[in-house]
């Protein structure tokens, strides 16, 4: 029965230790998140573990089509300033979207 506990301490150090160092969580982190990867898919960023660029245009779309849907979902319950950040964002990769799949 010591050794669980002792565990479950451990455990719980380590989920504090982890809290501290993620960044909050509020819907601007979340949409700029999913943000980042799509940026990945398109080709624009390195993979966080893999340190690689690979471009995967359906996934792309398919992120550009979830951070649409929580535009969609959340109209209305937003504050300006997260309007606007969704927005831009979906703007932006839109764009991007759009000039990959010309060439």
């Amino acid at each position: 029965m010591m050794e669980k506990s002792a565990e479950k301490k451990a455990t719980e150090k380590d989920a504090k230790g982890a809290e501290e160092t993620l960044p909050s969580i509020d819907f601007a982190t979340f949409v700029l998140s999913l943000s980042h990867s799509a940026l990945m898919h398109l080709g624009e960023a390195p993979h966080p573990e893999t340190n690689k660029v690979e471009k995967s245009l359906p996934l792309a779309r398919q992120t550009i089509d979830l951070i649409t849907l929580l535009e969609e979902k959340t109209k209305g319950n937003l504050t300006g300033d997260e309007e606007r950040l969704v927005h831009q964002i979906l703007f932006d990769l839109r764009m991007r979207f759009v000039e990959l799949s010309k060439s």
